[in-house]
């Protein structure tokens, strides 16, 4: 059964155990086309990666996911739901049961790791400050943060800064997290301790998460499912081990960071 988020939208049918699902999204800015016809399912409960070339349209297809951009045509729906067509209230009912972490965490710098963690809750919510304590301090421990709740956005290492985005996104408790290249800019050892941290949180609050990696090695280590992008397309999708079984040219290519086949340097 989907994640249960409230519209007054209609709704529409999707796959069985699918929560987001896009129907032949396109965008392009200006003479650009960036999306060129992706139709793809998200199931929900589960962990999808969306991968492809630099440039092929991950984060902007992910943003579609939120309401932040809209499709020049076709559609994309959140547990049936048309966001294209969402009213502004409904639109900031779907934020709210969205996390989000961004590549650099999106940390405010003028404010401490603990003021950053509890900003939705006290920007979404009525909880007393003590509620919003004892919150705020259960998910810096989650994620391996206890202790660091005074320090400064400066004061962290980048793994630091992208994990307290992470329990900044996990306060609101959202059904649906996303992750916009997580492991950039990490090294190998702590991709891999991210990427774990991720399956662990994923199935503790069984959400659905979806990550955007360029990382086939992580990728594989925590995804159920895989979408994989290019030329603003979906080339291949379903699950990692029917993607490394996979027969398709380019994603072979692409899994296996060969230097012949279809996608080239240009």
């Amino acid at each position: 059964m989907a994640a249960t988020i409230e519209h007054p939208t209609s709704r529409q049918e999707s796959p069985k155990g699918t929560l987001i699902e896009c129907r032949d999204v396109h965008k392009a800015f200006g003479h650009h086309a960036v999306l060129a016809g992706v139709d793809c399912s998200i199931p929900e409960g589960e962990i999808t990666v969306i991968m492809g070339p630099s440039g092929t349209g991950k984060s902007v297809l992910l943003r579609h996911f939120v309401g932040l951009l809209t499709p020049d045509r076709g559609d994309v729906l959140v547990d049936g739901v048309s966001v294209p067509r969402m009213s502004e209230e409904e639109l900031l009912e779907l934020r709210r049961n969205m996390g989000m972490l961004f590549q650099d965490g999106a940390l405010f710098s003028s404010m401490n790791l603990f003021d950053n963690v509890a900003f939705p809750l006290r920007q979404h919510t009525r909880k007393s400050e003590r509620e919003i304590r004892d919150t705020v301090m259960d998910r810096l421990k989650e994620v391996g943060l206890a202790g660091a709740e005074k320090k400064m956005p400066n004061e962290l290492s980048g793994g630091m800064r992208k994990r307290a985005g992470f329990a900044r996104a996990l306060v609101l408790e959202p059904k649906i997290l996303l992750f916009d290249e997580p492991d950039s800019g990490l090294d190998p050892v702590r991709t891999a301790l991210l990427c774990e941290l991720i399956k662990e949180i994923q199935r503790k609050y069984q959400s659905t998460a979806i990550v955007i990696s360029h990382d086939t090695k992580a990728v594989f280590e925590v995804a159920d499912t895989v979408i994989l992008l290019h030329d603003g397309r979906v080339v291949d999708q379903g699950t990692k081990e029917g993607i490394q079984r996979s027969e398709k040219e380019f994603t072979k290519q692409f899994i296996r960071g060969a230097v012949e086949g279809p996608l080239a340097m240009d």
